[in-house]
């Protein structure tokens, strides 16, 4: 069995597309094949003087907290600190970093795989020295992320293309996906979209034909673009019986 251990930089994952995020589907995501999760905690950021004087706040926040210590996670809480510089502004920080790299070096003595939820480059020295200890380290991010951090990974995913982590809005009995365009042609106008489905033994990668007339993408660039993430509709159509995707929406194109 393969040891894993889950560290989110809760702060830089919110900020950066991933609001929302299934912290159940992660541990599902960490327990497949012949992964077993021993390990899972989060860095998150608590202003405790706003705890103290918004109730809302304080609500809200010790309610997500609940969901994931539900989930098995771990909370390493960093306290915002305010700070007034010499202009008279106020400015506030709560970065976990330096107690999420030590805690996964010192823990990794114990583990064989960490996945690691940031896009932050200030984390590409943790992943060389986890590699170092023997550790395969995969990273999961969503937006504004580290091509370096990407590159030193034994492995990179987007979370927007695991299953269920971020929930797409859709109709009840509708199958909506998330995946990216693969052998597109574009004097014809069609390809295949690569998706991924979790099953017992791991993620597995799916493919379907797409032709961009089932699409509400602007600029077809897009689809050659192999960074560009796109939801679908997958719907059986009734003219050829064939399984297509349509209702195509690029994540990074504005909505008419």
């Amino acid at each position: 069995m393969l040891k894993t251990g889950i560290y989110v930089d809760a702060e830089n994952i919110r900020l950066c597309g991933g609001y929302g995020m299934r912290y159940d589907i992660l541990v599902d995501l960490a327990n497949l094949g012949r992964s077993l999760l021993l390990r899972a905690n989060c860095y998150l950021a608590e202003d405790r003087a706003r705890t103290k004087d918004d109730h809302e706040y304080r609500q809200k926040l010790y309610r997500y907290h609940d969901i994931l210590r539900q989930c098995g996670f771990k909370i390493i809480k960093k306290y915002v600190q305010h700070f007034v510089d010499d202009e008279g502004i106020l400015t506030t920080k709560a970065n976990a970093d330096m107690d999420l790299a030590i805690d996964a070096l010192l823990q990794a003595r114990n583990l064989d795989r960490v996945i690691l939820l940031t896009g932050d480059g200030d984390f590409v020295r943790l992943v060389v020295a986890l590699q170092n200890m023997g550790c395969r380290v995969e990273v999961i991010a969503f937006n504004n992320v580290s091509g370096q951090l990407k590159e030193v990974a034994d492995s990179y995913l987007s979370g927007f293309l695991i299953p269920g982590l971020l929930p797409i809005q859709s109709s009840a009995g509708e199958n909506w996906q998330r995946g990216v365009a693969v052998n597109y042609n574009p004097d014809r106008g069609f390809g295949f979209m690569r998706y991924y489905t979790m099953k017992p033994e791991g993620l597995a990668a799916e493919t379907i034909f797409f032709h961009c007339s089932k699409s509400n993408v602007t600029n077809h660039a897009l689809f050659l673009d192999p960074g560009s993430i796109f939801e679908f509709r997958i719907v059986i159509n009734t003219d050829n019986n064939r399984t297509e995707a349509w209702d195509i929406r690029a994540l990074d194109e504005p909505l008419p």
